[in-house]
């Protein structure tokens, strides 16, 4: 068993912890006041080849694999969780077309995505759905060589960029949830105003609304009727960015914990000499070592990824066990600062807030406990 990093995994770490603390880290106050991620770090993204680090070069990616990915995302979310959710969408929306789509699919749709030009969104929630593809309301009326699309969906990540939408509408030939890939802003295509999250800021949320917005037939991703097994596939490979996401968060809220603890004084001497603060500071270095090395096999996992069940329930498992384990370690780090912990000059309160969105999203903890218990008694 292997727990070394090659020398090119090393060095892509690198280069995302060294772009998220020089480039990222002077904008972050302006990111999480404004909701928003500066045109220039975005750039940085795509110069770096970040937003398309999993996927093959011959789509315009880096052919760096999901373990890669993997560390980039812990180094950039440790600084900002802005710029990580809108790499870790796209590559939910690309990872769906790279398994599901024609060659020219991929051709047309990955390449400007996986380059920075686009950013791809994958839209399945609605109003009224939650975690359940049975009550999707969106419907997809084909006419000739096309499909009409009515409906609203909800939560949608990066709609506010340009380019391909993975979503899911129930068409009138089957009756059932289909996978359509939708051009971002055609005609019919508009978005609300982003929702005021608690956390996360940078990472906007939107709700669409589609209007008789026409995409042609060949847009169908994968068959018609079949949109379980996209939605499965890509969820399962999105929780890999977040649980990436939630890692960074967690080695966040330990490297604050010690420096607080090394620096805060009490007569005269840093409070990193009680006791109390000590067992704290132990417990949030074994959260992150086991939540570590559980993320890193997930991007292992993923790189390898055959019987689409098990991937579900290895990545359901480690998303919650890793976006709990984030909770958990921002309350501790909190309780190292005290009162301090409490005011919004303090980082740590921006990490508290960022941590809690974690089990809420990409399927509540409770439902992945469900998927992880299923595969489980049915094997």
């Amino acid at each position: 068993m292997e727990f070394s990093l090659s020398k090119e995994q090393v060095l892509i770490q690198n280069m995302a912890r060294d772009f998220a603390e020089q480039s990222i880290e002077p904008l972050v106050t302006q990111i999480d006041q404004e909701n928003r991620v500066p045109q220039e770090i975005l750039d940085g993204l795509r110069e770096l080849e970040l937003l398309g680090l999993p996927f093959k070069e011959e789509y315009g990616g880096a052919g760096a694999g999901y373990v890669s990915y993997v560390l980039a995302m812990e180094q950039l979310a440790r600084v900002s969780t802005g710029p990580a959710m809108i790499i870790s969408v796209n590559c939910l929306g690309l990872a769906a077309i790279d398994k599901f789509g024609t060659e020219g699919q991929k051709k047309k749709f990955m390449f400007p995505a996986c380059q920075g030009e686009h950013v791809a969104s994958f839209a399945f929630t609605e109003p009224g759905t939650g975690s359940d593809p049975k009550q999707i309301t969106t419907t997809a009326v084909k006419e000739g060589d096309y499909y009409i699309i009515n409906g609203t969906k909800r939560f949608i990540s990066a709609a506010i960029y340009p380019g391909p939408m993975i979503l899911f509408a129930r068409d009138d030939e089957s009756g059932q949830p289909t996978a359509f890939i939708v051009d971002k802003f055609c005609e019919g295509y508009s978005i609300s105003e982003p929702w005021d999250k608690l956390g996360w800021h940078g990472g906007t949320l939107v709700d669409v609304y589609l209007k008789d917005v026409k995409v042609p037939a060949g847009n169908v991703l994968g068959e018609i009727g079949g949109g379980y097994p996209v939605l499965q596939f890509g969820i399962a490979f999105g929780k890999v960015g977040v649980s990436s996401v939630a890692l960074g968060l967690t080695l966040a809220a330990y490297e604050e914990a010690v420096k607080y603890a090394r620096e805060k004084t009490h007569r005269g001497e840093p409070i990193a000499k009680f006791q109390a603060v000590q067992l704290r500071i132990a417990d949030l270095a074994m959260k992150y070592e086991a939540a570590r090395w559980l993320t890193y096999r997930l991007g292992y996992l993923a790189d390898r990824a055959q019987d689409p069940v098990q991937f579900a329930k290895e990545s359901a498992l480690t998303k919650t066990y890793v976006c709990e384990t984030s909770v958990d370690a921002a309350r501790i780090a909190v309780d190292v600062h005290g009162s301090y912990g409490l005011m919004n000059d303090y980082k740590i309160t921006r990490i508290y807030r960022d941590a809690i969105m974690g089990p809420q999203v990409e399927g509540v903890s409770d439902m992945q406990k469900l998927i992880v218990a299923n595969a489980i008694l049915r094997g």
